[in-house]
């Protein structure tokens, strides 16, 4: 990753990938879906569903996009927390601050 600054007042910085670290991106979509279908029971949901910006419908885990079967490109893809997921992630925040 490279870091750039993007206000200098106050101080913030913005990170992009690398030649180096974009090559290294379909090594992710791989890790998920391993994951996903070895590490949950049949019965969870995914923790992130992601969006194929290309036709507007999910993507789904592998290289093709499993609602228009074009390849998957890191810059067409958004991910939002599945709603189950992010309540967790809320519970156990307000947990944490509550024992703060």
């Amino acid at each position: 990753m490279k870091r750039q600054v993007y206000s200098k007042r106050p101080l913030r910085h913005e990170y992009h990938l690398t030649e180096k670290g974009e090559a290294l991106y379909p090594v992710i979509p791989a890790l998920r879906a391993w994951d996903e279908t070895w590490f949950k029971s049949p019965k969870e949901d995914r923790a992130a569903n992601h969006m194929h910006l290309v036709c507007g419908k999910p993507a789904g885990l592998g290289p093709l996009c499993e609602s228009c079967g074009k390849p998957l490109h890191r810059e067409d893809l958004v991910a939002e927390q599945a709603p189950k997921y992010r309540r967790e992630r809320e519970a156990r925040w307000e947990t944490f601050r509550s024992s703060r």
